[in-house]
């Protein structure tokens, strides 16, 4: 990955989190750690994404800290942001009638790591082979430039909506959809068949015979955002897809198949903790 693009996605997957509680991001502190193997030129490329992705959406670098590692290079970003008290959603107000939803598609982030991966490996046995990537573009953006939902606040308000809790999908939607269930005590039905996935990355998982859906649900770094509500207001709306329902705690959380099958739902996407 460019260090260009790096700065860039490490401010926007902390927007989004600020994103994901229907709040404004307005500041970020930037802490770099780096070893003397990255020149200066790579620290100033690192620096211009950050600063490409802040003017994007609106936020001022305030402030951070720079210091020498032995590990190579480590970004930690700290991000400030506000919100009306009665417009703020957290991850625990989900109700056993809820509905949920999802913005965009999901899956194509974690395909385009599988595409550069791959090619990464041609480029080590071949170096002077160059990557004809036209057919992935929009699954490698998804991976190298994602982008934070700062619009989906602006959508429901316009609905006049306030989810009854939110999420942003970058570790994975199971592992997204079970946090929202255990912090609000409640259950979900996740539906196999109402998944929204882009046409270019189920062609790809074709390509790659990798199941479609089991990247969807477990691939992550999609920061796309997961609210909750009962509401009619979004059916129909092509920012959104209804992809399931809450239920009572008891009831569990599953995945619904194609097949009318009730599988128990698993975390298999990224956890920051078991490092």
């Amino acid at each position: 990955m460019p260090l260009k693009h790096l700065g860039y996605k490490a401010v926007v997957s902390n927007v989004s989190d600020i994103c994901a509680m229907n709040a404004k991001a307005t500041q970020i502190t930037v802490s770099v750690a780096v070893s003397n193997r990255f020149p200066l030129e790579a620290m100033e490329e690192l620096f211009h994404g950050i600063t490409l992705a802040a003017n994007e959406y609106k936020v001022d670098v305030i402030g951070g800290d720079t210091t020498s590692s032995q590990k190579g290079l480590i970004i930690s970003i700290t991000v400030l942001g506000e919100a009306d008290e009665e417009e703020i959603v957290y991850r625990n107000g989900a109700k056993s009638t809820d509905l949920l939803v999802v913005t965009g598609d999901i899956g194509a982030a974690y395909m385009g790591l599988q595409v550069l991966e791959r090619e990464k490996q041609v480029f080590q046995v071949n170096p002077n082979s160059q990557p004809d990537l036209d057919a992935y573009t929009y699954l490698i953006e998804r991976q190298l430039k994602p982008e934070a939902r700062k619009d989906v606040r602006t959508l429901l308000h316009a609905l006049e909506i306030k989810p009854t809790s939110m999420i942003d999908i970058s570790d994975g939607l199971s592992s997204e959809i079970i946090h929202l269930c255990k912090q609000s005590k409640v259950g979900c039905n996740l539906y196999e068949d109402k998944l929204p996935l882009d046409p270019q990355f189920i062609n790809v998982c074709e390509e790659f015979d990798i199941d479609s859906t089991t990247v969807a649900i477990n691939g992550g770094e999609d920061y796309e955002l997961l609210p909750i509500d009962d509401f009619d207001k979004i059916k129909g709306n092509p920012n959104f897809s209804i992809i399931g329902h809450m239920t009572e705690e008891s009831e569990g959380i599953h995945l619904v198949t194609r097949a009318n099958t009730k599988i128990p739902l698993k975390a298999r996407g990224w956890n920051a903790l078991s490092e």
